[in-house]
């Protein structure tokens, strides 16, 4: 399968590795996706395997860029359908009505643990809260506060220790207004039997959030985070394809999407940097990837260390070839908005956030956001899930027939040429109503927060 007609090699659909259409010459560059995706490092015969042996990276650090918008401006359209969703006090949408325990530090995460059997509300371990100092505790604080925050739980109890330096008062001043039916806070040092008292706040909780029911609403409300994890060498031809159509459908009827994964855009940001919609967003967006190498040179790392050892066995040589690929998630709609760590989406259209690949890093970030829901391609399977459904779409149909206690969504018929664009749609709009994912079924809910700093 040749995907552009610029390209120089073709996908076997067998595997997912690329061959050489013609003769390549040591130091030509290898084209994928019309894009460059490194260079020869040896003469390549016509139907020779193209992979790491022969091929290396072309990325190296920082870049200077124009500003040279090319995009087509959304068609807003009109659109019947709806999804059954909660409506919060202060506005807010949701598609669930669960009671979460955010911990201020992870010296409680047993204690959350013990109330979330007692009482079935859902918990998330962590190991930060405490010696954390500067940016990098604040950091902690802001994800924390995304999860506060989410409409998808309809009460909280926030859970500390007392001595932590993220501690219930101090994250209060980061918190800001909060309803106080909604969020209660325990101390576990402040109270004699913290068990008992939780389970007592948890029950308020759960009377309050009885008081909601779902309704119907334009699917404009629904807010979607688009990930990929254990790509392969199908990933840019099936599923990150699909989500990207699905993503810009959603967006012509009002909805948003959040791209995340920064350093999977290195080699593939001047597709988004000319989608941007004006300069200011324009020069975010340079910031988040020139911000994102420096991070890497500070820490006497190479840019470029990616695919992981799955990537490759899949088919993914280099990480610009993986960044092409990983980009189509986010469809050709125009860049309205630019996330840092711990913003929360506040426009409709396709945002990119700050953030690393990390599978659980990344979905944590999504959630924090304020995503409804995370739609994750995968070529290899994993089972990992987020605070929010996450949707796994696989890209290769042997994935979705052996691993369907994993996989939601099977992307393979992309590659007869079929579309199954509405039929995705279909899917999300039932989960938005209610239907588990399968992370949700196997109660694979997890978080893991982005750290870069001192621990005491």
């Amino acid at each position: 399968m040749k995907i552009n007609k610029l390209d120089n090699v073709d996908i076997n659909l067998q595997d997912g590795h690329k061959y050489a259409i013609r003769d390549i010459k040591a130091g030509e560059n290898i084209i994928k996706y019309g894009c460059p995706i490194g260079h020869a490092t040896c003469d390549i015969k016509a139907g020779e395997h193209v992979h790491t042996h022969n091929v290396k990276t072309n990325l190296s650090g920082n870049l200077t860029y124009e500003y040279k918008p090319e995009f087509n401006d959304v068609e807003l359209r009109e659109c019947d359908k709806t999804f059954m969703g909660y409506v919060r006090e202060n506005g807010d949408v949701g598609i669930r009505n669960e009671i979460w325990i955010v911990n201020t530090v992870g010296c409680v995460n047993k204690v959350a643990e013990k109330l979330a059997a007692l009482t079935g509300a859902k918990h998330f371990p962590h190991p930060f809260g405490c010696s954390q100092l500067g940016d990098d505790q604040l950091l902690t604080q802001k994800i924390l506060r995304g999860m506060v925050n989410h409409p998808n739980a309809a009460g909280v109890l926030v859970l500390g220790l007392g001595c932590e330096n993220n501690n219930i008062p101090l994250f209060k001043t980061i918190l800001g207004e909060y309803n106080e039916k909604r969020v209660k806070f325990l101390n576990t040092q402040d109270f004699d039997d913290d068990i008992a008292e939780g389970v007592r706040l948890i029950n308020e909780l759960k009377e309050y959030a009885d008081t909601f029911k779902r309704v119907p609403l334009p699917i404009s409300k629904l807010k979607l985070g688009l990930k990929c994890g254990g790509s392969d060498g199908y990933s840019g031809i099936t599923a990150n394809p699909l989500v990207g159509r699905l993503s810009d459908l959603l967006i012509s009827y009002g909805g948003s999407c959040v791209l995340t994964e920064v350093p999977e855009m290195f080699g593939a940001e001047h597709l988004l940097m000319q989608r941007c919609i004006n300069r200011d967003v324009f020069d975010k967006t340079v910031s988040l990837i020139n911000d994102f190498k420096d991070y890497y040179t500070r820490h006497n790392q190479v840019i470029y260390e990616n695919p992981s050892p799955g990537n490759k066995a899949g088919g993914i040589t280099t990480l610009e070839e993986k960044s092409l690929g990983c980009v189509q998630k986010g469809g050709l709609s125009p860049v309205v908005d630019v996330l840092d760590y711990g913003d929360i989406l506040s426009k409709n259209g396709l945002s990119l956030l700050n953030g690393p690949g990390n599978d659980i890093v990344a979905i944590t970030n999504l959630m924090a956001a304020g995503v409804h829901m995370i739609l994750f391609t995968t070529g290899r399977g994993t089972p990992v899930g987020g605070a929010v459904p996450t949707v796994k779409i696989a890209t290769n149909h042997s994935l979705a027939e052996r691993k369907q206690a994993w996989i939601d969504f099977d992307a393979s018929p992309m590659l007869e040429d079929k579309d199954p664009t509405g039929d995705l749609l279909e899917y999300i709009i039932e989960v938005a109503n209610g239907k588990q994912t399968r992370n949700e079924e196997n109660g694979y809910s997890e978080i893991s927060i982005f750290k870069d700093g001192v621990t005491l």
